[in-house]
């Protein structure tokens, strides 16, 4: 191996290597602030952001038109359940399209036990990065930070690991 090559070979590796240590020290994980916004939730309360830091919180976008979506409420129910008592809370956001009649249907004869709002305006949704793609749910930190988004069913087992890891950040 010719020098020149040696040391592109070399600075390839220690590029990688200093890649992978940035990654080891931010826990793999490139977390920003979720964004602030108000939720009206169907019984009419509104929570905000700023309510919900010191909490793990899922945001689940979502609506009832989407087959993957009803599929996943169980898991996400179940989810809640187990983590509630612990500081965990879930905001389901129904999308600006889904008839608010057939949202609160569906969480009034499942008994979702967490809020749910309606996103008629689409703001939540806009602020979250334009979500459009259903389901899309967002994990955020006790500091109200996004510590992982969703496309499409999580792997709930995952997803319960990394709840218990964000329950026991300080």
């Amino acid at each position: 191996m010719s020098l020149t090559r040696r040391h592109l070979a070399f600075a390839t590796l220690a590029g990688a290597a200093v890649g992978a240590g940035w990654l080891l020290l931010a826990g793999g994980q490139q977390r920003s602030a979720a964004p602030d916004v108000a939720y009206t939730l169907l019984d009419g309360s509104t929570v905000n952001t700023a309510q919900l830091k010191g909490r793990v919180v899922l945001v689940n976008f979502w609506a009832t038109s989407c087959t993957t979506c009803v599929a996943e409420m169980p898991q996400i129910v179940a989810t809640h359940r187990k983590f509630e008592p612990r500081g965990y809370t879930t905001v389901a956001v129904a999308m600006s399209y889904d008839p608010p009649t057939f949202v609160s249907g569906f969480a009034e004869s499942r008994k979702l036990p967490f809020g749910v709002a309606i996103d008629n305006t689409g703001v939540i949704a806009q602020r979250f990065g334009d979500v459009k793609l259903t389901p899309t749910t967002f994990l955020i930190d006790k500091r109200g930070q996004i510590v992982k988004r969703y496309v499409g069913a999580p792997d709930f087992a995952a997803l319960e690991k990394l709840v218990e890891q964000l329950l026991a950040e300080a």
